[in-house]
């Protein structure tokens, strides 16, 4: 495919900017590997979950800080390198924020830059878990729609503005007894969606939809997301089908035109999350490469950016055991693909 006159030269592909540092500063790395890394165009966005790793130095920044440094500070470096160029919200799932922290996200990022933000569980849960994850009563305010606008799309959309990207509702693992009659679990999810704003602020959110139990995931599921205009959020975890089936579940919802193509790669192949964790930690190089998967994903975003759409995949640790080495070797597939 021939290139647009431009599209690799962007803001996005420039050498991190040399600051001066002040006290507690924190620095991208200089001598990454990732700085290497293929320039793509402006709308395929690669990122990872979260961005707050002390195992992430010379990767993604320069000397060691702790975790809470990072959570505060890390952001704009982070946002630095040329390859990261979205990153997962992850914190607004487990409480919502205000629109100031949003505003506080969005000043620390470029222009290009493009938030993929998680739903709070307070909407996304079935059931009240308690500090063990163990699901106690049912949740009142699971699918309210209400709720959802009042405390995340409103929040999200005027304090990120043109930097928020997809919106994702990740369902938690439900009941047998909603998952049972899926039917009506679909017509619920069905006037969520259509009870969430349409426009905010001049701007049309892009929502998506991530599932926890992989037998939801059927033609009855795609037809609906079809009618809402809702994506299909790509789920890489230990509870959901492999890669293979969820692009045949993408297909079956676009038809023969892709859509934006929104990926979550939060887990290797086989393993379970808490062990991959102590398997990886402290996430500084690849310790069980998943070619197959990654090739999967290159093949994917190359349709989706081919067919005119845009592209959001984050990486999470526990994928192959480095989020910012996985994204270096998928950015040169996907390079490969659309050269």
């Amino acid at each position: 495919m021939s290139r647009q006159p431009g599209l690799f030269e962007t803001e996005a592909a420039a050498p991190p900017k040399r600051r001066v540092p002040g006290a507690g500063d924190v620095r991208p790395a200089r001598d990454s590997p990732l700085l290497e890394a293929p320039l793509l165009p402006v709308d395929i966005r690669l990122g990872t979950s979260s961005w707050f790793f002390p195992g992430w130095r010379g990767l993604v920044y320069d000397g060691v800080h702790p975790q809470v440094t990072l959570s505060r500070k890390g952001l704009a470096a982070y946002a630095e390198i040329p390859l990261l160029r979205t990153v997962s919200l992850d914190r607004t799932f487990y409480a919502p924020i205000s629109t100031a922290d949003y505003v506080r996200y969005a000043s620390q990022v470029p222009e290009h830059f493009s938030f993929v933000v998680k739903a709070p569980a307070i909407v996304c849960d079935a059931v009240m878990r308690d500090e063990e994850g163990r699901g106690k009563v049912a949740n009142s305010h699971f699918l309210d729609a209400a709720v959802a606008t009042r405390e995340f799309v409103v929040p999200c959309l005027e304090g990120l503005k043109a930097k928020a990207g997809p919106l994702v509702f990740q369902v938690s693992p439900l009941p047998r007894s909603l998952v049972e009659d899926s039917s009506l679990l679909i017509e619920r999810l069905e006037a969520f969606f259509a009870a969430l704003p349409t426009e905010l602020g001049g701007r049309a959110p892009l929502y998506a939809l991530e599932l926890r139990n992989p037998e939801l995931l059927t033609p009855r599921l795609m037809r609906m997301l079809g009618r809402a205009g809702v994506r299909y959020c790509v789920g890489l975890h230990d509870r959901m089908p492999e890669v293979e089936r969820q692009e045949a579940a993408l297909k079956a919802l676009d038809g023969g035109e892709p859509g934006p193509l929104v990926v979550r790669w939060n887990l290797h192949r086989g393993f379970l999350y808490q062990a991959a964790k102590q398997r990886y930690e402290p996430f500084d190089r690849l310790v069980d490469e998943d070619g197959e998967t990654r090739l999967i994903l290159a093949r994917m975003a190359a349709a989706a950016y081919k067919g005119g759409r845009k592209v959001w995949i984050t990486a999470n640790n526990k994928a192959e055991g480095s989020a910012p080495l996985s994204l270096l070797k998928l950015a040169q597939e996907i390079a490969k693909l659309i050269a």
